[in-house]
This record gives structure tokens, C-alpha cells and sequence, in this order.
């Protein structure tokens, strides 16, 4: 069957769109499964190039089976790329007859080609650029099309230039104006002594590259002990162990993920300093190729001062309740290797925090518990400390992600019923308005992956599947372009998820939410037993901002948010509102599908093997 919609023709193939099983994946060794449901093994089929490439040694690309399958293929890509002019076997040949325009989604040889849509490969304008200035570079680690250019200045953060009202920073980007770099933060920068001198700290992440990720350390601190909080299991779990054989420092915490298809996806650092004490929750994975070209933001703490001894138990809350609701977070693990970090907490002043936190833990919770976690924990922020305004079914929802599960046949089954309700809650007054109200979904189109600075291996990060999108169809009627010309970062994909209310004319926000958190009900909890039930299967973590926090009705959007002023009241989101609806030749990038007509920045196609 087909389905017809403004984002192109869809052909199914004959089974049952419901029960559509995912083809099986080849068999690889050491390939961790994905948690964040990245691509699997891709072909990058490069275009032929009139100059040649600086040569790779295979050593200089060397390094342990780590992250998702995609990683792992891309990498294998990088030192070993498929010539375009050599890959006319019989199987790409025919992938690239009938899905060439990505969008033929059947199996079946037998369907004419006619039915994918014929999209002309774009003119002069948004083309790549022919010329590269990739062959006046030296040889790069990461391969030829993967250069991380790291300018002098790039590890040389500047405080003054840093915002201390809202705490949000986007990481840095190479590719882009050094203007767009000046106030965002790089993982050398968070991990350097400006910040404190450093004793020790706790590592929670997905995904971790050891090695690396000690390099990012100072010398100076890199001996001091470090605990990474991490949800692997069995063969992927011995994997990161290995890792960390060289380094005596390093000790693991692994979380209890005892609901199916759960995943660690909280992504924070506590760091103990000799002069008190630093929390920061942010977007990115602790491997290299999340801190160079993509889209990340994060939330960094004010420095937390120890507490006089003695100090009652209570002491050093704050208002939003921070200092309660990170301890009942670490007690969630119910993990003896945090309870000295919940001991030392208890014992620092985090009364300067003006953020709330939203976690999410895995389990099955039921009365006053419903509301500690997942979506009705926002569900409970907003209807508390939020107000009314006129006419809010015109304050549209803004989501954005990188990543979406599955939504059920229809909009009704949880994002325009629990998961609408929860955004389009502000203040006590009746939600009678919640399904009136705008949801506008920001995601990736094609394009956008396609003419971004990693081109189409940026997508590895965007794994939304065929399997998932073919049933359902109707979300793709929600979605809108990335486009940050305000950050600088239009080229740079988003791995950075956020949620935002703002008002009819996008000039100010009801509230901001910066998480680890995709679209997804794993991820942000699910009713179950006629309402009386959340379900939540991951780990994940976040930080709500509200205006009456900081003494405010509502938060003035930035219009100019680099270079980062101290002065500013504005709040810097990232990318640019109102959003840009996708255009009827637009498709949301989907990882497992061919895309063959038109090369990306680098010259190459996408066809997954």
C-alpha cells in the first residue's frame, strides 16, 4: 500500500504495517547495542575526486570496538572509503535503482522504480562546495573527511564572556565563525583548573571512549579518581572494563537497567574540588565526535561551597528543592559506589541553584511516586510554578531531539494525549485548551544531514528507522528543519535535545527544558493501568527552567546570543524560532534507507549495507 503525504510517497511493502519485524543485522563481533538506537553499518560510497587524499596509516585510526555499530562502520569508512566508481555491484546497483530517492520502502524487486519520487540533485547554490580545502590539510586521525580542526585559541575559554544568569552554554564547533565559539564551552575547558581544583569526580554517560576521555583531563588532574556510571552489559560491559586497564584511577558503577529495552542515557558530571563543588548535566556522549561538530548544550552549576560543620541535614537547599531531588536521583541507582558522593553532597551549599531537575529512572511507580519522575514530574513543575496566560493555545510547544521511538498508530496513543497534556500544562487552570495548542517537532531533514559539516555520517546520531517511521506517518506532519543561524550551528547537527513553551510571536518563553531526553516514551514514562501507572524504562536527565525562578514572567528570547554578553537577559536558544516547517520535498532523515542522488560535504552517498 501507499501513502501519500506532503513529505513525499511512501510504498510499503506487504506486511503488516504493524507488525513490521526489522531485518535481522549481519552478525559482527564486539558491535555494542545502541541504546540510543543509532544507524547500523553503512556504506559512505565516496564521488571520485580530482586531487588526492592525504594517506591514512591504518594505526593512526586504530583504536577499541567502542559505541554503536555506526560509529564503528563510519570509522571503518574513514580510512577504508568505497570509490563511487567501484561500487556498481549487482546489490548497490539495484538499492540505488529503486530507492533512489530513499523513500521506495518496499522489498519486493518487482515494484517499478517510478514509484520513489524523482528528486533532481540540487544546482550551484546548496551543491557542496567542489573545491575542498581538505587537501592543503595535514593528515587528520579521523580521515580526510573528518577533519577537527582545533584553531590555537580553541581551548582558551573566557570567563568574562560566559553568562552566569541562565548557565547555558553550547559546546564548540570547528567548521564554524570563531564569533559563534565565544562563550561556548569545550570538555578541556569544563575539566580545566579555572573551574577548581579538581579531586575527584563521577562520569555518567551512554557512551565512552576511556582513553580519550582521560586525555580530556588536565595533566595535572588526570591521575585523580574517576567513577563512570554506566548501563553495559555482559560482552559490551567486558569491552569498557578492557578500556580502562591501563588506568588505576578508574573504577565503574554499573545502573540497574531491569526493564527491557532501557538504556543509561543520562549524561552528567560531579566534580569535588578542593574548593567546593560542580554538578553539570549535558547532551554529549564522552567520545570524541560528540564535542567537535555537532549541536550540544549544557548546564553548568555554580561552584557549591562546603558547608559549615554541624550543618543540619536541610541545610544548603535551594528553592527549586535541587539538593533533594539530585540525592533522590543517586539513591535511584541504588548503588554502593555513590553513597560517598551522596554523603558529600549532603554536606555543600547548592541554595545558589536556580534550575529544577527532571530525571528519569527506571520503573513502575504508582501514587506520589508518579510524579517524581519522567514527564508528569514536569507535568507537576509547570502546574506549580508556572501561571496562566491569555489566549495560551496560541503559546505553541516547541520539541526538539534526535532520536524518536515509536508513538503508536495514531497521535492519540501518547504524544497528543499524556505527553501534549504535560507540555501544555502552566499553572493550576483546565488543560481544556492542550489539544487546541500548536506542537511543533524540530528534526533533521535529509538535507539538512546531507549539507552539514560531518554530511551524511552526521546521521549516524539521528537514528530514526524505516521500521519505525513506516508506521507513523502522521508525526511527520509535525516536523520542522533545523536551521540555527542564530548559534551559528546550522551546519552542525543537533545531538542537543530541548523543549520549550514560547508565546504567539516566539519573542519569549513560558519555560525551557535542556535534557538527555528524545522523543520517546522509554525515555519520558508512559501511563499504564487506566492512568494509575507510569512505566519508565531509562535513565535520563535534565534541567527545567522557569521564570519565576529568576524573578521573571516569562524569558525574553535572545536575539543575538554570540558573542556571549555578561549583561544579557535574553535566554540563548539555540536555534532559530519560529521554526521552518519541512517543504513538500522535504523527508526527515531516516538512518537504514539509500541516499544516492545528491553528494554530501564530502563528496559521498549514503548506502547502508
Amino acid at each position: 500500500m501507499s501513502h501519500e503525504s506532503q513529505h513525499g510517497k511512501w510504498t510499503l511493502s506487504d506486511s503488516d504495517e504493524d507488525n513490521v519485524v526489522p531485518p535481522t543485522p549481519p552478525k559482527k563481533p564486539n558491535v555494542k547495542p545502541d541504546p540510543e538506537r543509532r544507524a547500523n553499518a553503512v556504506n559512505t560510497v565516496t564521488k571520485p575526486k580530482s586531487k588526492s587524499e592525504p594517506s591514512i596509516k591504518s594505526e593512526e585510526i586504530s583504536a577499541p570496538p567502542m559505541g554503536s555499530e555506526a560509529r564503528q562502520a563510519a570509522r571503518l569508512n574513514q580510512s577504508n572509503p568505497v570509490k563511487y566508481e567501484n561500487s556498481s555491484s549487482p546489490a548497490v546497483k539495484r538499492k540505488r535503482e529503486t530507492d533512489e530517492g530513499g523513500w521506495n520502502l518496499s522489498s519486493s524487486d518487482d515494484e517499478a522504480p517510478s514509484s520513489a519520487p524523482k528528486v533532481k540533485p540540487r544546482q550551484s547554490r546548496s551543491s557542496p562546495p567542489k573545491k575542498k580545502i581538505e587537501d592543503k590539510r595535514p593528515p587528520s586521525p579521523h580521515g580526510p573527511a573528518y577533519y577537527k580542526e582545533e584553531p590555537s585559541d580553541f581551548f582558551e575559554a573566557n570567563l568574562s564572556a560566559t553568562s552566569d544568569t541562565y548557565r547555558f552554554y553550547l559546546n564548540k564547533v570547528t567548521g564554524i565563525e570563531k564569533k559563534y565559539n565565544t562563550g561556548a564551552l569545550h570538555i578541556k575547558e569544563i575539566l580545566s583548573p579555572m573551574f577548581g581544583t579538581l579531586k575527584e569526580s563521577v562520569q555518567f554517560n551512554y557512551c565512552f571512549d576511556i582513553p580519550w576521555m582521560v586525555k580530556q583531563y588536565p595533566p595535572e588532574f588526570r591521575d585523580k579518581p574517576v567513577t563512570i556510571v554506566h548501563g553495559e552489559k555482559r560482552e559490551s560491559k567486558a569491552r569498557l572494563i578492557q578500556q580502562a586497564q591501563p588506568y588505576n584511577h578508574i573504577r565503574f558503577c554499573q545502573a540497574k537497567l531491569d526493564i527491557a529495552f532501557g538504556t543509561h542515557h543520562t549524561k552528567m558530571m560531579l566534580l569535588w574540588y578542593e574548593e567546593g563543588f560542580r554538578v553539570i548535566i549535558l547532551t554529549s556522549n564522552m567520545i570524541q565526535a560528540d564535542w567537535y561538530q555537532k549541536t550540544q548544550g549544557l548546564w553548568m552549576s555554580p561552584l557549591y561551597p562546603r558547608l559549615p560543620e554541624g550543618s543540619p541535614e536541610t541545610a544548603g537547599e535551594s528553592r527549586t528543592h535541587f539538593k533533594r531531588d539530585l540525592l533522590e536521583y543517586l539513591r535511584a541507582y541504588r548503588a554502593p559506589e555513590l553513597a560517598e558522593w551522596i554523603e558529600r553532597i549532603k554536606e555543600h551549599d547548592l541554595s545558589e541553584t536556580r534550575i529544577y531537575l527532571i530525571g528519569s529512572t527506571p520503573g513502575r511507580f504508582q501514587g506520589p511516586d508518579m510524579e517524581k519522575w519522567g514527564h508528569l514530574k514536569l507535568r507537576k513543575l509547570l502546574s506549580e510554578h508556572t501561571c496562566p496566560v491569555q489566549n495560551a493555545e496560541q503559546w505553541p510547544v516547541i520539541g526538539q531531539f534526535s532520536s524518536i521511538g515509536s508513538m503508536g498508530l495514531d497521535k492519540t496513543k501518547w504524544l497528543a494525549a499524556e505527553f501534549q497534556r504535560t507540555l501544555t500544562t502552566l499553572g493550576k487552570a483546565s488543560s481544556s485548551s492542550s489539544l487546541s495548542t500548536s506542537v511543533l517537532l524540530i528534526y533533521p531533514s535529509v538535507d539538512n544531514v546531507r549539507t552539514s559539516l560531518e554530511g551524511y555520517p552526521a546521521g549516524g546520531s539521528l537514528p530514526y528507522s524505516i521500521q519505525t517511521a513506516q508506521k507513523q506517518l502522521w508525526l511527520h506532519s509535525f516536523f520542522h528543519r533545523w536551521k540555527a543561524e542564530v548559534s551559528g550551528r546550522s551546519s552542525a547537527m543537533p545531538h542537543i535535545k530541548t523543549y520549550m513553551r514560547a508565546s504567539p510571536d516566539f519573542s519569549q518563553l513560558a519555560w525551557f527544558l535542556i535534557t538527555s531526553a528524545n522523543l520517546s516514551k522509554a525515555a519520558w514514562g508512559a501511563l499504564e493501568k487506566n492512568n494509575t501507572q507510569m512505566m519508565v524504562r531509562s535513565y535520563e536527565l535534565g534541567v527545567l527552567y522557569l521564570p519565576s525562578a529568576f524573578d521573571m514572567s516569562s524569558f525574553p528570547v535572545e536575539k543575538n546570543i554570540f558573542p556571549v554578553s555578561s549583561s544579557s537577559t535574553g535566554f540563548p536558544v539555540p536555534f532559530d524560532l519560529p521554526p521552518q516547517h519541512y517543504s513538500s520535498k522535504d523527508q526527515p532523515w531516516i538512518w537504514n534507507i539509500p541516499y544516492t542522488q545528491a553528494p554530501d560535504t564530502h563528496g559521498n552517498i549514503w548506502v547502508p549495507s
